[in-house]
């Protein structure tokens, strides 16, 4: 592997940066992917929910990709930094929104976060995964439960 592919995976890992963060890196981590799809969302805001779920796959794959060079296969440590699995959470959670709806990406923002930190139920299981697979899926699994609650919070 060469070295700016590596360095590349890192940059990836790091959520483009926003890991570095002295404090509370997940919540930064995931604030910058809120910022980030909300600029996108701005500049094609007639996304379907299929191009939102495509981009959310494309950052999860990534992600895995990622993740699995910067830890390797097996290792199950998931450094603090690392926060493109934040941000594939937070895509997932945001699938179907627009940017109109304000108070839809507060709630996806909040539940994904308590979900994140609580690892409730299945969010925790999930990080027992090994290796990338771990370090992402318990974000998924908190995006999903996430997208579950704005869903309802749209219903009411």
């Amino acid at each position: 592997m060469t070295s700016l592919s590596k360095k590349l995976a890192v940059f990836v890992c790091s959520g483009f940066g926003s890991g570095y963060s002295p404090k509370a890196p997940g919540t930064a981590g995931s604030a910058a992917a809120l910022i980030f799809w909300y600029g996108l969302k701005s500049q094609v805001p007639h996304l379907e929910w299929f191009a939102d779920a495509a981009i959310a796959v494309v950052i999860t794959l990534t992600g895995l990709i990622a993740v699995a060079t910067v830890v390797g296969r097996g290792s199950s440590d998931d450094p603090q930094w690392i926060v493109i699995d934040e941000w594939a959470g937070l895509f997932l959670a945001l699938v179907g929104i627009n940017i109109h709806q304000v108070g839809a990406f507060i709630v996806a923002f909040v539940s994904f976060r308590i979900f994140d930190a609580t690892k409730l139920g299945p969010v925790g299981r999930a990080e027992g995964l090994p290796g990338a697979w771990g370090i992402m899926a318990d974000d998924i699994v908190a995006g999903a439960m996430a997208a579950c609650v704005v869903q309802l919070y749209l219903l009411v």
